[in-house]
């Protein structure tokens, strides 16, 4: 895969292709299928495919205010976006400047000026301009007078019928439901990070924790999880299984949110080192305990329950 970080100066040899349109946060399973649909386009027409992404993500600069929301930072997605196949991903920068650029410019400027686009494809959904007045029937007539073809990819179900959608998978994890996301996501939920130090009360206890803060990652559930994780090698990543808590540590006087994670079968130092962390399954809402003993058996009970969950062969 070839990546650009911007739509201008593209050699020659980027030009011309079939370009899937979207933000793509999450890569789930219906973002799959409208980058399918271009794969197919661009097999016919005998084009590269290229995947055009937002950065920062524009719901971030519409509206700044609102907490952390991402499924997939950038680093990730770029990653995700390799794995399927594509030939091409050319990063946007979205600012306010680009927000306020009109639908026909981003068609003119964009799309034909700067990618010399063939094909576009893009879920339905897809708006882009200024106030968001540009949709896939102005797509469509632009691109007839521009001379470039467009198809749009309607909503997908996954199979009883519920839409397949970022934001299905945002309330999921919200609400505790990782299960729920990875059925929508195709994989468990993912977080990635650099283990930070913390208090090291985890050691004392006899749970020794790797601690990450989630950055501009969405907030799940509060609580404790069944994991799996393991030091960031790509594709070459070691899976171990544990448990984790996602939460403030109110029993301790934490205030910060902070997820925790025990893996059972590994003993070595993680700090510094990028964790790889799957959700896999919600055990229980996170609550205060009476003092540290309290505290050491529910984490002990926690471990059972995850290892469990983990061994049952049901998430294999």
């Amino acid at each position: 895969m070839r990546l650009f970080r911007s739509y201008l100066h593209l050699p020659e040899t980027a030009r011309g292709a079939v370009v899937v349109l979207g933000n793509f946060d999450g890569l789930h399973r219906g973002h799959l299928a409208v980058i399918g649909q271009g794969a197919a386009i661009a097999r016919t027409l005998g084009a590269p495919l290229a995947v055009l992404t937002f950065e920062p993500h524009p719901r971030s600069v519409f509206r700044p205010e609102e907490p952390p929301f991402r499924l997939t930072p950038l680093r990730i997605k770029e990653r995700q976006l390799e794995a399927v196949g594509i030939d091409l991903l050319v990063i946007v920068h979205f600012d306010q400047a680009f927000l306020h650029r009109d639908a026909g410019n981003f068609v003119s400027e964009v799309l034909v000026g700067g990618l010399g686009i063939r094909h576009a494809v893009a879920g339905t959904a897809f708006h882009f301009g200024h106030h968001r007045t540009g949709d896939m029937a102005l797509l469509a007539q632009l691109g007839q007078d521009y001379g470039f073809g467009v198809t749009g990819v309607g909503l997908m179900h996954d199979e009883g019928g519920a839409p397949l959608s970022s934001t299905r998978v945002r309330q999921a994890l919200q609400s505790g439901r990782p299960r729920e996301a990875a059925l929508v996501l195709g994989r468990a939920w993912e977080v990635v990070g650099r283990v930070e130090t913390g208090a090291r009360l985890g050691r004392t206890l006899g749970f020794p924790t790797a601690n990450l803060s989630l950055g501009e990652y969405l907030r799940p559930a509060l609580g404790v999880y069944a994991v799996r994780a393991g030091i960031d090698a790509g594709l070459a990543t070691r899976w171990h299984n544990g448990v984790a808590n996602f939460g403030r540590r109110p029993t301790v006087g934490g205030l910060d949110e902070r997820l925790e994670v025990h893996l059972f079968d590994l003993d070595e130092d993680l700090y510094g080192k990028h964790l790889r962390v799957q959700l896999i399954d919600y055990l229980r809402p996170e609550r205060r305990f009476d003092g540290l003993d309290a505290l050491k058996a529910a984490i002990a009970a926690d471990a059972a329950a995850a290892r469990r969950c983990l061994e049952s062969g049901e998430f294999d």
